[in-house]
């Protein structure tokens, strides 16, 4: 039975006005940890796939556990919502969406956040997260720009050939820290792109960066790719992340 403390979460809605996106502006959802106070100053996640982090991913009732019983310091998430009729668009580095959501997600939401909420406006306290495809985004947004961040969290990342081809021309990454992990069952997933086996996607990934001097976590577990499997790697994720008291 989950602990009611858990479920007494602040989540804010909130837009953003957008120069880059061609709608004009991007729903967040924004949470806020327990204790809460503007006097103070918090790391901040920014997640991807906002709605399924938050509902599916259940990462909000993940944070007021680990900072309520599990003794990490509290954060502030920001979940970035996405249509997903234009996901791939987006999120893909050779999609046509994809620069313009890179320069609002650089340019317009993180100073938005920072004047917003008292969040530390310092590379080293800003992680990246994504699932599938979102994985894929916020590892190119950190590589365009390493200013602003330098840690990733990769759920079962797709990392199609326009991505391991970048990566492959990319000089030194010893700046970059970045959490993979993927399913064991994952090896012949359907998308919209065809099917393709993202344990091996994500084994030549992780080849890439560790050849280039990356910091990696990288594991491979049981699980298919799916919400199932995600929800339950997001604690030990913020874990890796996100100091304790």
């Amino acid at each position: 039975m989950t602990d009611n403390r858990f479920l007494k979460r602040t989540i804010l809605k909130s837009t953003i006005k957008s120069k880059h996106l061609p709608e004009g502006e991007r729903n967040l959802r924004i949470y806020l940890p327990p204790g809460y106070n503007e006097v103070l100053s918090y790391p901040t996640i920014y997640c991807q796939d906002g709605e399924d982090f938050f509902n599916f991913g259940r990462i909000a009732t993940t944070a007021q556990q680990l900072i309520l019983d599990g003794g990490i310091e509290p954060f502030i998430i920001v979940g970035v919502d996405v249509d997903k009729s234009v996901r791939t668009e987006e999120y893909s580095p050779d999609g046509t969406r994809h620069q313009a959501y890179v320069d609002f997600f650089a340019q317009e939401l993180v100073p938005f956040i920072e004047s917003s909420y008292p969040v530390r406006a310092d590379v080293e306290e800003r992680i990246l997260a994504g699932d599938s495809l979102g994985g894929t985004v916020s590892l190119h947004i950190a590589l365009q720009n390493p200013n602003l961040f330098t840690k990733v969290m990769s759920m079962s990342g797709a990392f199609y050939e326009a991505s391991l081809q970048i990566v492959a021309a990319s000089g030194d990454l010893d700046w970059l820290n970045i959490y993979m992990i993927v399913g064991l069952q994952e090896e012949a997933f359907e998308t919209d792109r065809g099917v393709y086996n993202f344990v091996e996607l994500n084994r030549s990934m992780h080849k890439l960066l560790q050849e280039r001097d990356a910091t990696i976590h990288y594991e491979e577990k049981d699980g298919k790719h799916q919400w199932g499997f995600w929800q339950k790697e997001v604690p030990q994720a913020i874990r890796y992340f996100i100091r304790e008291y």
